[in-house]
Protein backbone atom coordinates (compact mmCIF):
# COMPACT_ATOMS: atom_id res chain seq x y z
CA UNK A 1 0.00 0.00 0.00
CA UNK A 2 0.96 3.66 -0.17
CA UNK A 3 2.38 3.70 3.34
CA UNK A 4 4.91 0.92 2.75
CA UNK A 5 8.44 2.04 3.65
CA UNK A 6 7.27 5.43 4.93
CA UNK A 7 7.13 7.09 8.34
CA UNK A 8 3.50 7.53 9.36
CA UNK A 9 2.23 10.37 11.52
CA UNK A 10 -0.86 9.59 13.56
CA UNK A 11 -2.67 10.31 16.81
CA UNK A 12 -2.06 8.24 19.92
CA UNK A 13 -2.82 8.36 23.65
CA UNK A 14 0.55 9.03 25.33
CA UNK A 15 1.32 8.43 29.01
CA UNK A 16 3.88 11.08 29.96
CA UNK A 17 4.27 10.20 33.64
CA UNK A 18 2.78 7.94 36.34
CA UNK A 19 -0.82 8.74 37.40
CA UNK A 20 -1.15 11.58 34.85
CA UNK A 21 -4.01 11.54 32.32
CA UNK A 22 -3.18 10.22 28.88
CA UNK A 23 -2.62 12.95 26.31
CA UNK A 24 -3.63 12.74 22.66
CA UNK A 25 -0.46 13.48 20.69
CA UNK A 26 0.79 13.18 17.14
CA UNK A 27 3.39 10.45 16.96
CA UNK A 28 5.64 9.06 14.25
CA UNK A 29 5.49 5.36 13.45
CA UNK A 30 8.63 3.93 11.88
CA UNK A 31 8.31 1.90 8.67
CA UNK A 32 8.40 -1.87 8.72
CA UNK A 33 11.82 -3.49 8.67
CA UNK A 34 12.85 -7.06 7.88
CA UNK A 35 10.16 -9.51 8.99
CA UNK A 36 7.85 -6.79 10.34
CA UNK A 37 4.31 -5.74 9.53
CA UNK A 38 2.30 -2.59 10.05
CA UNK A 39 -1.25 -2.88 11.34
CA UNK A 40 -4.06 -0.34 11.33
CA UNK A 41 -5.95 -0.68 14.61
CA UNK A 42 -9.71 -1.17 14.42
CA UNK A 43 -10.55 -2.06 18.03
CA UNK A 44 -8.81 -2.44 21.37
CA UNK A 45 -9.58 -3.41 24.92
CA UNK A 46 -8.36 -1.74 28.10
CA UNK A 47 -6.66 -4.25 30.37
CA UNK A 48 -5.93 -3.85 34.07
CA UNK A 49 -2.26 -4.46 33.31
CA UNK A 50 -2.27 -1.10 31.52
CA UNK A 51 -3.71 0.39 34.71
CA UNK A 52 -0.97 -1.28 36.73
CA UNK A 53 1.71 0.25 34.51
CA UNK A 54 0.12 3.70 34.52
CA UNK A 55 -1.09 4.11 38.10
CA UNK A 56 0.27 1.34 40.29
CA UNK A 57 3.71 0.38 38.99
CA UNK A 58 4.87 3.99 38.79
CA UNK A 59 7.99 3.01 36.88
CA UNK A 60 9.32 6.40 35.82
CA UNK A 61 11.76 4.70 33.44
CA UNK A 62 8.83 3.54 31.31
CA UNK A 63 7.68 7.01 30.29
CA UNK A 64 6.63 8.54 28.03
CA UNK A 65 4.89 5.55 26.50
CA UNK A 66 1.91 4.41 24.48
CA UNK A 67 -0.08 1.71 26.28
CA UNK A 68 -2.50 -0.92 25.08
CA UNK A 69 -1.96 -4.59 24.32
CA UNK A 70 -5.39 -5.96 23.46
CA UNK A 71 -5.93 -4.83 19.90
CA UNK A 72 -7.08 -6.14 16.54
CA UNK A 73 -6.82 -4.65 13.10
CA UNK A 74 -5.93 -4.95 9.43
CA UNK A 75 -2.46 -5.35 7.95
CA UNK A 76 -1.60 -2.13 6.13
CA UNK A 77 1.84 -3.03 4.78
CA UNK A 78 4.58 -5.61 5.21
CA UNK A 79 8.35 -5.36 5.35
CA UNK A 80 10.95 -7.40 3.48
CA UNK A 81 10.98 -11.11 4.22
CA UNK A 82 7.41 -11.29 5.55
CA UNK A 83 5.88 -14.55 4.44
CA UNK A 84 2.94 -15.06 6.80
CA UNK A 85 0.94 -11.90 6.04
CA UNK A 86 -0.18 -9.69 3.20
CA UNK A 87 -1.92 -6.29 3.15
CA UNK A 88 -5.61 -6.62 3.96
CA UNK A 89 -5.26 -9.58 6.32
CA UNK A 90 -7.05 -9.31 9.66
CA UNK A 91 -4.68 -9.81 12.58
CA UNK A 92 -4.25 -9.69 16.34
CA UNK A 93 -0.86 -8.53 17.71
CA UNK A 94 0.37 -10.47 20.73
CA UNK A 95 2.47 -9.51 23.73
CA UNK A 96 3.97 -13.02 23.62
CA UNK A 97 5.96 -14.04 20.55
CA UNK A 98 6.24 -17.40 18.81
CA UNK A 99 9.45 -17.47 16.79
CA UNK A 100 9.62 -21.26 16.62
CA UNK A 101 13.41 -21.18 16.83
CA UNK A 102 14.48 -20.28 20.38
CA UNK A 103 15.01 -22.91 23.07
CA UNK A 104 11.71 -22.06 24.72
CA UNK A 105 9.67 -22.38 21.51
CA UNK A 106 11.31 -25.72 20.85
CA UNK A 107 10.61 -26.92 24.39
CA UNK A 108 7.27 -28.73 24.92
CA UNK A 109 7.11 -27.47 28.53
CA UNK A 110 6.30 -23.81 27.94
CA UNK A 111 4.55 -21.30 25.68
CA UNK A 112 7.15 -18.61 26.38
CA UNK A 113 9.36 -17.22 23.61
CA UNK A 114 12.77 -15.67 24.07
CA UNK A 115 12.43 -13.09 21.31
CA UNK A 116 11.06 -9.64 22.12
CA UNK A 117 9.02 -7.35 19.90
CA UNK A 118 10.52 -4.28 18.29
CA UNK A 119 8.44 -1.13 18.60
CA UNK A 120 9.60 2.21 17.22
CA UNK A 121 7.55 5.31 17.97
CA UNK A 122 8.66 8.93 18.27
CA UNK A 123 6.93 12.11 19.39
CA UNK A 124 8.58 15.37 18.36
CA UNK A 125 11.91 13.53 18.08
CA UNK A 126 11.39 12.06 21.57
CA UNK A 127 11.61 8.24 21.66
CA UNK A 128 8.60 6.57 23.22
CA UNK A 129 8.77 3.53 25.44
CA UNK A 130 6.19 0.84 24.90
CA UNK A 131 4.23 -1.56 26.99
CA UNK A 132 2.58 -4.55 25.34
CA UNK A 133 2.00 -4.02 21.64
CA UNK A 134 0.71 -0.47 21.69
CA UNK A 135 -2.94 -0.45 20.66
CA UNK A 136 -3.85 3.00 22.06
CA UNK A 137 -2.92 4.47 18.70
CA UNK A 138 -4.78 5.17 15.49
CA UNK A 139 -2.07 3.03 13.93
CA UNK A 140 -0.80 -0.14 15.53
CA UNK A 141 2.84 -0.62 16.35
CA UNK A 142 5.16 -1.92 13.69
CA UNK A 143 5.59 -5.44 14.95
CA UNK A 144 7.46 -8.59 13.96
CA UNK A 145 5.31 -11.23 12.31
CA UNK A 146 6.32 -13.75 15.00
CA UNK A 147 4.11 -11.82 17.45
CA UNK A 148 0.98 -11.58 15.30
CA UNK A 149 -1.83 -14.09 14.78
CA UNK A 150 -3.72 -14.11 11.49
CA UNK A 151 -7.48 -14.37 11.89
CA UNK A 152 -10.46 -15.13 9.65
CA UNK A 153 -11.80 -12.42 7.37
CA UNK A 154 -15.26 -12.73 8.93
CA UNK A 155 -14.04 -12.37 12.54
CA UNK A 156 -15.54 -9.28 14.26
CA UNK A 157 -12.52 -7.23 15.30
CA UNK A 158 -14.37 -5.41 18.09
CA UNK A 159 -14.90 -8.78 19.78
CA UNK A 160 -11.88 -10.90 18.96
CA UNK A 161 -9.49 -8.16 20.11
CA UNK A 162 -10.18 -9.49 23.62
CA UNK A 163 -8.42 -12.71 22.66
CA UNK A 164 -5.21 -10.69 22.58
CA UNK A 165 -5.00 -10.86 26.37
CA UNK A 166 -7.82 -11.17 28.89
CA UNK A 167 -9.98 -13.98 27.54
CA UNK A 168 -7.10 -16.14 26.36
CA UNK A 169 -5.30 -15.58 29.65
CA UNK A 170 -8.18 -16.55 31.94
CA UNK A 171 -9.74 -19.28 29.84
CA UNK A 172 -6.41 -20.94 29.10
CA UNK A 173 -5.36 -20.79 32.75
CA UNK A 174 -8.33 -23.00 33.60
CA UNK A 175 -8.33 -25.49 30.75
CA UNK A 176 -4.59 -25.68 30.11
CA UNK A 177 -2.53 -24.64 33.14
CA UNK A 178 -4.84 -25.86 35.88
CA UNK A 179 -6.13 -28.74 33.84
CA UNK A 180 -9.62 -28.61 35.34
CA UNK A 181 -11.34 -31.99 35.03
CA UNK A 182 -15.01 -33.01 34.85
CA UNK A 183 -16.76 -33.13 38.23
CA UNK A 184 -14.13 -31.02 40.01
CA UNK A 185 -14.73 -28.11 42.39
CA UNK A 186 -13.12 -24.79 41.47
CA UNK A 187 -12.73 -21.31 42.92
CA UNK A 188 -11.95 -18.19 40.91
CA UNK A 189 -10.67 -15.15 42.82
CA UNK A 190 -11.40 -11.86 41.08
CA UNK A 191 -14.16 -11.44 38.52
CA UNK A 192 -12.69 -9.05 36.00
CA UNK A 193 -12.56 -10.18 32.38
CA UNK A 194 -9.70 -12.59 33.16
CA UNK A 195 -11.57 -14.07 36.12
CA UNK A 196 -14.82 -14.40 34.19
CA UNK A 197 -12.93 -16.08 31.37
CA UNK A 198 -11.44 -18.46 33.94
CA UNK A 199 -14.96 -19.23 35.17
CA UNK A 200 -15.94 -19.97 31.58
CA UNK A 201 -12.93 -22.26 31.23
CA UNK A 202 -13.85 -24.19 34.37
CA UNK A 203 -17.41 -24.54 33.10
CA UNK A 204 -16.34 -25.80 29.67
CA UNK A 205 -13.91 -28.24 31.30
CA UNK A 206 -16.80 -29.83 33.19
CA UNK A 207 -16.40 -28.50 36.75
CA UNK A 208 -19.40 -29.38 38.92
CA UNK A 209 -19.10 -26.37 41.25
CA UNK A 210 -17.44 -23.04 40.53
CA UNK A 211 -17.08 -20.60 43.42
CA UNK A 212 -16.85 -16.99 42.23
CA UNK A 213 -15.03 -14.86 44.82
CA UNK A 214 -15.08 -11.06 44.69
CA UNK A 215 -15.80 -8.10 46.97
CA UNK A 216 -17.99 -6.57 44.27
CA UNK A 217 -21.28 -8.47 44.48
CA UNK A 218 -22.69 -6.63 41.47
CA UNK A 219 -20.58 -8.83 39.23
CA UNK A 220 -22.08 -12.07 40.53
CA UNK A 221 -25.00 -12.00 38.07
CA UNK A 222 -22.50 -11.59 35.25
CA UNK A 223 -20.51 -14.54 36.54
CA UNK A 224 -23.60 -16.75 36.30
CA UNK A 225 -23.62 -16.23 32.55
CA UNK A 226 -20.17 -17.78 32.32
CA UNK A 227 -20.96 -20.75 34.57
CA UNK A 228 -20.36 -19.77 38.21
CA UNK A 229 -22.54 -21.76 40.63
CA UNK A 230 -21.67 -20.27 44.03
CA UNK A 231 -20.74 -16.75 45.09
CA UNK A 232 -18.63 -15.46 47.97
CA UNK A 233 -17.81 -11.96 49.17
CA UNK A 234 -14.81 -12.18 51.56
CA UNK A 235 -16.03 -9.07 53.39
CA UNK A 236 -19.23 -10.84 54.38
CA UNK A 237 -17.41 -13.29 56.67
CA UNK A 238 -15.60 -12.86 59.98
CA UNK A 239 -13.04 -15.51 59.05
CA UNK A 240 -10.59 -15.96 56.16
CA UNK A 241 -12.35 -16.90 52.95
CA UNK A 242 -9.99 -19.87 52.62
CA UNK A 243 -11.49 -21.30 55.80
CA UNK A 244 -14.99 -20.67 54.47
CA UNK A 245 -14.18 -22.55 51.28
CA UNK A 246 -12.58 -25.38 53.22
CA UNK A 247 -15.71 -25.79 55.32
CA UNK A 248 -18.01 -25.65 52.30
CA UNK A 249 -16.02 -28.18 50.31
CA UNK A 250 -14.89 -30.66 52.99
CA UNK A 251 -11.26 -29.61 52.93
CA UNK A 252 -10.78 -27.24 50.03
CA UNK A 253 -11.32 -26.89 46.29
CA UNK A 254 -9.64 -29.01 43.65
CA UNK A 255 -8.57 -26.01 41.57
CA UNK A 256 -8.21 -22.33 42.46
CA UNK A 257 -7.32 -19.49 40.12
CA UNK A 258 -6.10 -16.10 41.35
CA UNK A 259 -7.09 -13.45 38.80
CA UNK A 260 -6.54 -10.25 40.79
CA UNK A 261 -2.81 -9.61 40.81
CA UNK A 262 -2.67 -9.28 44.59
CA UNK A 263 -0.08 -11.23 46.58
CA UNK A 264 -2.36 -11.69 49.60
CA UNK A 265 -5.09 -13.10 47.38
CA UNK A 266 -2.51 -15.38 45.76
CA UNK A 267 -1.72 -16.87 49.14
CA UNK A 268 -5.41 -17.16 49.98
CA UNK A 269 -6.06 -19.00 46.72
CA UNK A 270 -3.34 -21.52 47.59
CA UNK A 271 -4.71 -21.99 51.10
CA UNK A 272 -8.17 -22.61 49.63
CA UNK A 273 -7.01 -25.75 47.81
CA UNK A 274 -7.48 -29.25 49.16
CA UNK A 275 -4.29 -30.95 50.27
CA UNK A 276 -2.58 -33.71 48.24
CA UNK A 277 -4.07 -32.90 44.81
CA UNK A 278 -5.18 -29.25 45.01
CA UNK A 279 -3.85 -27.01 42.22
CA UNK A 280 -3.56 -23.22 42.52
CA UNK A 281 -2.79 -21.12 39.45
CA UNK A 282 -1.48 -17.54 39.63
CA UNK A 283 -2.99 -15.62 36.74
CA UNK A 284 -3.11 -11.99 37.95
CA UNK A 285 -0.16 -9.73 37.19
CA UNK A 286 1.80 -7.74 39.77
CA UNK A 287 5.40 -6.90 40.47
CA UNK A 288 4.90 -4.65 43.50
CA UNK A 289 5.30 -7.06 46.40
CA UNK A 290 6.97 -10.39 47.07
CA UNK A 291 4.76 -13.40 47.63
CA UNK A 292 5.00 -15.77 50.57
CA UNK A 293 3.33 -18.94 51.79
CA UNK A 294 3.68 -21.38 54.63
CA UNK A 295 5.79 -24.36 53.52
CA UNK A 296 3.22 -26.81 54.89
CA UNK A 297 0.83 -25.66 52.16
CA UNK A 298 3.16 -27.14 49.57
CA UNK A 299 4.57 -29.98 51.62
CA UNK A 300 1.02 -31.28 52.02
CA UNK A 301 0.92 -31.92 48.30
CA UNK A 302 -0.67 -28.79 46.86
CA UNK A 303 0.68 -27.51 43.55
CA UNK A 304 1.37 -23.85 42.81
CA UNK A 305 1.54 -22.84 39.14
CA UNK A 306 1.84 -19.71 37.08
CA UNK A 307 0.04 -19.04 33.83
CA UNK A 308 0.87 -16.60 31.03
CA UNK A 309 -1.40 -16.10 28.05
CA UNK A 310 -3.30 -19.33 28.36
CA UNK A 311 -0.38 -21.38 29.58
CA UNK A 312 -0.51 -24.07 26.91
CA UNK A 313 2.82 -25.85 26.73
CA UNK A 314 2.25 -27.59 23.40
CA UNK A 315 0.35 -24.85 21.58
CA UNK A 316 2.40 -21.65 21.47
CA UNK A 317 1.00 -18.11 21.45
CA UNK A 318 -0.01 -17.62 17.82
CA UNK A 319 -1.36 -21.14 17.42
CA UNK A 320 -3.23 -20.96 20.71
CA UNK A 321 -5.03 -17.75 19.78
CA UNK A 322 -6.11 -19.15 16.44
CA UNK A 323 -7.63 -22.12 18.27
CA UNK A 324 -9.50 -19.79 20.64
CA UNK A 325 -10.82 -17.92 17.60
CA UNK A 326 -12.25 -21.14 16.18
CA UNK A 327 -13.88 -21.85 19.54
CA UNK A 328 -15.48 -18.39 19.50
CA UNK A 329 -16.72 -18.69 15.95
CA UNK A 330 -18.28 -22.08 16.79
CA UNK A 331 -19.92 -20.82 19.97
CA UNK A 332 -17.75 -22.63 22.50
CA UNK A 333 -16.20 -19.44 23.87
CA UNK A 334 -18.22 -16.31 24.71
CA UNK A 335 -16.83 -12.90 23.79
CA UNK A 336 -19.81 -10.62 23.15
CA UNK A 337 -20.87 -10.90 26.79
CA UNK A 338 -17.62 -9.27 27.95
CA UNK A 339 -18.24 -5.97 26.16
CA UNK A 340 -19.66 -3.31 28.46
CA UNK A 341 -18.85 -0.04 26.67
CA UNK A 342 -17.71 1.27 23.31
CA UNK A 343 -15.77 4.52 23.23
CA UNK A 344 -13.52 6.47 20.92
CA UNK A 345 -9.80 6.70 21.56
CA UNK A 346 -10.28 10.31 22.64
CA UNK A 347 -12.35 9.00 25.55
CA UNK A 348 -9.60 6.72 26.82
CA UNK A 349 -9.19 8.64 30.10
CA UNK A 350 -12.87 8.10 30.83
CA UNK A 351 -12.40 4.40 30.15
CA UNK A 352 -9.35 4.20 32.42
CA UNK A 353 -11.21 6.00 35.20
CA UNK A 354 -14.20 3.67 34.92
CA UNK A 355 -11.91 0.67 35.16
CA UNK A 356 -9.90 2.22 37.99
CA UNK A 357 -12.98 2.89 40.11
CA UNK A 358 -14.77 -0.35 39.23
CA UNK A 359 -17.82 1.41 37.80
CA UNK A 360 -18.14 -0.86 34.81
CA UNK A 361 -20.05 -4.11 34.99
CA UNK A 362 -16.80 -5.99 34.59
CA UNK A 363 -14.72 -5.13 37.62
CA UNK A 364 -10.94 -4.78 37.77
CA UNK A 365 -10.25 -5.78 34.16
CA UNK A 366 -12.79 -4.75 31.63
CA UNK A 367 -13.40 -4.36 27.94
CA UNK A 368 -12.89 -1.03 26.22
CA UNK A 369 -13.57 -1.11 22.49
CA UNK A 370 -13.40 1.57 19.91
CA UNK A 371 -14.26 1.58 16.23
CA UNK A 372 -12.19 3.90 14.03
Amino acid sequence: MATAGKVIKCRAAVAWEPTAPLMMEEIEVAPSQEGEIQIKVVATGVCHTDLYHLFEGKDKCGFPSVLGHEGAGVVESVGPGVTDFKPGDKAIPLFLSQCGECKFCKCPKTNLCDRNNRTIFHIIFHPLAFFGNVSFSLWQTVINQIAVAKIDDDAPLDRVCLLGCSISTGYGAAVNTAGVIPGSVCAVFGLGAVGLAAVMGCKNAGASHIFAVDINEQIFEKAKIFGATDFLNPKAYNKPISEVLSEMTSGGVDFSLECVGNTEVMRTALESCVKVWGVCVLVGWTNVKDISARPIQLISGKTWKRSLFGGNQVLKARTLLQNWLIDYMTGKIKLDEFITHKMSLEQVNNAVNLMKTGQWNIFSLTSFCRIL
